[in-house]
């Protein structure tokens, strides 16, 4: 099953897109919550390229690793990756008042969709907050 999570910037899509494909900005705002972090992350925007991104509990109670291989990329309006045997499709709407990010991604069996729904949305959340406090 597909789920999308989508959300408004309002900022310029060079902003937009650079704060969602850099490293030092991924690790501001990639979190569901306020008691987790983003301890590292990397990024080879290319076709092929590699991301990867580690999420940790501030308490350092757990953690994991989330990574793929981007499939396609037009810059400043779709990214695609793939992850394990999953997949996302990113999508850039730019407009004079902002950037409306629309992500749709593969759902997987072991938390609810609602679950998966409501934390890639709190992610989605935290980065347009990050670019809008960033201007």
């Amino acid at each position: 099953m597909k789920i999308t999570v989508a959300t408004f910037v309002a900022a310029p899509i060079e902003e937009v897109w650079r704060a969602y494909t850099t490293s030092e900005d991924i690790k501001q705002w990639n979190a569901a919550s306020d008691d987790w972090h983003t301890t590292a992350a990397t990024v080879d925007l290319r076709v092929g390229g590699t991301f990867s991104s580690r999420m940790e509990a501030k308490d350092g109670s757990m953690g994991f690793d989330f990574s793929g291989t981007y499939t396609n990329i037009v810059k400043h309006k779709l990214i695609e990756y793939s992850f394990g045997d999953r997949a996302a499709h990113v999508e850039f709407a730019d407009s004079p008042e902002g950037v409306k990010l629309n992500v749709t991604f593969d759902s997987e069996p072991t938390h609810s969709i609602e679950q998966q729904r409501e934390g890639w949305q709190a992610i989605l959340n935290n980065f347009a907050r990050h670019v809008e406090a960033s201007r």
